[in-house]
This record gives structure tokens, C-alpha cells and sequence, in this order.
């Protein structure tokens, strides 16, 4: 199991993800226009570049939008849009937020799938829900409802949304 990716469940957004069969993702904010040509300025709020790859389709407050194409742009990216058309078109978009299906990666940890699920240790003992994961240098954190901080690296299995199993070293719950 590799570490926690970064796609973001959709809690404090002021508009709502499209509705369907599978929960939606935030992935992502169009900040502002970017020249004349309706090309728009992107921040990912997932560490997932593909979901700005050519081709990708990604769902707004006001339609669906496919991407054309993509670059690293400082610390965000540059994004052109299939029918955005000059500046009056990609300033349409400031501020509009851009949502997607989960990927499906089993070798990945997702963070929609671990908020709210039950974390037990390698004796069994329940240890409380997964209220947030915090971004650590060293590892992402898990943090329990009971004030626990659990490193992701030391989680061995997950069933979405329901368990997290973790083996680690005696004593980090006494910690809390």
C-alpha cells in the first residue's frame, strides 16, 4: 500500500458536485483567466495530474468541462478548455470549482475512503474514527476522533469507509 493520495471529499464547498451513482471529488479550482485565449489557471487539490491530462472531463457548478490541454504553471497549472473562448469566456469560470469520479487505484489510499471509518489496531481494539488526514512531511497523519495521530505508513488494510487497520509500535496511543 502506498501513501495517501489527495483527491478531497467534497465538505465546505459553497456549490454542489454533480449528482450520480458514484460521489464526486473535488479536484480542483479554476483560480483565474489566463491571457486572451480562454485559456484559465488551475489549482489541483489532489497530488493526481492525470486529472488534467488531454481528454480528461471534469464537472463544474454549470456543465462539464474536457480538457484540451495542460501545463505545470509555478505551483499550478495552465489549463485550456474544449469551448472556452477568450478572456470574457475563461473569466466566466473564476472561482468555479472542478469535481471528478474517484480513480480507481487499489494500490493507493484515498482520502474519501478513510474519513469516517473505524480505526483498529493489531490487538483489535477499536481506537476511534478518522475525523481528518493531515499532510506531514514524514507522513501523512491519520487523526482519531479521540485526539490520536496515527502515520499513515503504519496502516496494513482498509475497507472504505468502514475500517482501518493499523499495526503500530506500543505506546503511540498513549500519546494522546
Amino acid at each position: 500500500m502506498s501513501s495517501s493520495s489527495t483527491d478531497t471529499a467534497m465538505s465546505g464547498s459553497s456549490a454542489e458536485p454533480p449528482t450520480g451513482a458514484r460521489a464526486f471529488l473535488e479536484v480542483g479550482r479554476i483560480e483565474k483567466p489566463h491571457g486572451v485565449r480562454g485559456d484559465v489557471i488551475v489549482r489541483l487539490t489532489t497530488n493526481r495530474v492525470e486529472r488534467l491530462a488531454p481528454g480528461a472531463v471534469l464537472h463544474t457548478p454549470t456543465g462539464i468541462l474536457e480538457v484540451v490541454a495542460s501545463k505545470s504553471h509555478h505551483d499550478r497549472y495552465l489549463v485550456t478548455f474544449a469551448g472556452v473562448k477568450g478572456r470574457e469566456g475563461a473569466d466566466e469560470l473564476r472561482g468555479c470549482p472542478l469535481w471528478a469520479p474517484p480513480l480507481d487505484d487499489p494500490d493507493e489510499l484515498w482520502v474519501h475512503d478513510l474519513i469516517g471509518a473505524e480505526v483498529v489496531d493489531a490487538a483489535g481494539v477499536h481506537r476511534g474514527k478518522v475525523v481528518e488526514v493531515l499532510a506531514n512531511p514524514a507522513s501523512d497523519l491519520l487523526e482519531l476522533d479521540t485526539g490520536a495521530l496515527v502515520p499513515v505508513r503504519f496502516v496494513t488494510g482498509v475497507v472504505a469507509r468502514e475500517r482501518v487497520d493499523v499495526d503500530v509500535p506500543d505506546g503511540l496511543f498513549e500519546l494522546a
